[in-house]
């Protein structure tokens, strides 16, 4: 390892199966608790254009946008026979709602033209459609194609990072650090179960880490305040 990823590996059986109960716990509680992903999970064209409209929403106003676009466009070919403005009417208020009706536009005509409409499962295609990063792009290969691959967002990063896994700047040097460190059984696992504790409980400022069910696995890097 250099100095970016050298980090404390943990006991990642005993992390997985922390987060995976607590998680079951909080899906007996809340049975509606799901990632946006998730929830468009198999259907890769729902889950692209899902994971595009997410980018700086938050889940409850992605989930609504995607619900409302979706029904109007649930496929490449009906996309296309919307407008730019059409569709970013259906997409708001998602956040640049005008530059991701734009995106998912060209990439309806893209797929239709080149790949007979068909969202392609290999991550360095996705890469060639615009708006398409690597979040979005690991996240169809998972979700939709249930393929191996890490999709890095903002809470995988903060809490890799802040646990003391591994040491990044990005998201997408953490991507490739858990790569080299994650056994490949938890590729597919890591991104739902991380979202899901962000946003509830390991958040950005004051996480709840009176209430950390992987404490045992975790230096608290950059914490100075926690409930």
């Amino acid at each position: 390892m250099n100095d970016t990823d050298a980090g404390k590996t943990p006991d990642w059986e005993a992390v997985i199966a922390s987060l995976k109960k607590w998680r079951k716990k909080l899906g007996e509680a809340d049975p509606s608790v799901t990632t946006v992903a998730e929830h468009y999970k198999k259907d890769p064209w729902a889950v692209l254009v899902s994971t595009i409209l997410s980018l700086r929403t938050k889940d409850e106003v992605t989930l609504k946008a995607s619900r409302t676009l979706l029904a109007k466009a649930p496929d490449p070919a009906a996309a296309l026979k919307l407008t730019e403005q059409q569709i970013a009417e259906l997409a708001y208020p998602a956040g640049f709602y005008k530059t991701k009706a734009a995106n998912i536009r060209k990439i309806a005509a893209i797929l239709l033209e080149k790949n007979g409409g068909v969202v392609p499962s290999d991550i360095d295609a996705l890469l060639e459609l615009p708006g398409v990063g690597r979040k979005t792009a690991n996240l169809v290969v998972t979700e939709a194609y249930d393929k191996y691959g890490i999709c890095v967002d903002i809470h995988v990063h903060r809490i890799s990072n802040r646990t003391g896994w591994l040491r990044s700047k990005t998201p997408e040097e953490t991507e490739m650090i858990l790569r080299k460190i994650l056994p490949k059984k938890f590729w597919k696992t890591i991104n739902p179960i991380l979202v899901l504790y962000g946003q509830k409980l390991c958040r950005p400022v004051s996480p709840f880490c009176s209430q950390c069910v992987i404490k045992a696995h975790c230096v608290r890097t950059g914490v100075e305040k926690s409930r």
